[in-house]
């Protein structure tokens, strides 16, 4: 997690600042006036806002200012969510009962929030029964209609055909 850097009391470079914060006057300061209104609340001058003309400086103390950042960021990574591609392979053959079994799985993965990449693999002589294959996955798609739908149509890449799945947006 990069740290962001904030310029404080002495390293500030600007010659006017514009000053916020609490129990202080807000405006428009000489960074000497700044500083001075800082060391009379025994707290220090940070700049946030460096790009801002004047650079915008907040009276507050550093280390509650860093904690609080800190904060932020976590609270913003723990609100990311990664996307899971789970993968179930097929053959052009595969039985009914493969068929449901495999469905089972993606079903569980789909209500776990993760994405299925289902294709079919073709090996050697087999890649004559696209078809097959095709309508194996049509029946797949079909079965997990009320979890998933499509994302990805069913698509050739070599020897393999492959469907995405994404589950269903869930009601809160």
């Amino acid at each position: 997690m990069a740290e962001i850097r904030f310029r404080t009391n002495q390293r500030i470079r600007a010659r006017e600042v514009r000053v916020v914060g609490e129990n202080v006057e807000n405006g428009i300061f000489s960074i000497e006036e700044a500083l001075k209104m800082a060391r009379a609340q025994k707290l220090d001058l940070v700049e946030i806002s460096p790009k801002a003309k004047p650079p915008v400086c907040k009276v507050i103390d550093y280390s509650k200012f860093k904690y609080e950042q800190k904060k932020k960021q976590k609270e913003l990574k723990a609100k990311q969510s990664k996307t899971v591609v789970k993968e179930i392979r097929f053959g052009p053959n595969t039985d009914e009962h493969d068929l449901n079994f495999k469905t089972n799985h993606a079903i569980k993965f789909l209500n776990e929030g993760n994405k299925v990449k289902a294709y079919v693999q073709f090996h050697g002589r087999t890649i004559v029964y696209k078809d097959r294959g095709r309508d194996l996955l049509m029946r797949f798609a079909e079965k997990l209609e009320e979890h998933g739908k499509i994302e990805q149509k069913i698509k050739q890449e070599g020897r393999r055909m492959i469907m995405m799945l994404a589950p269903k947006a869930t009601k809160k």
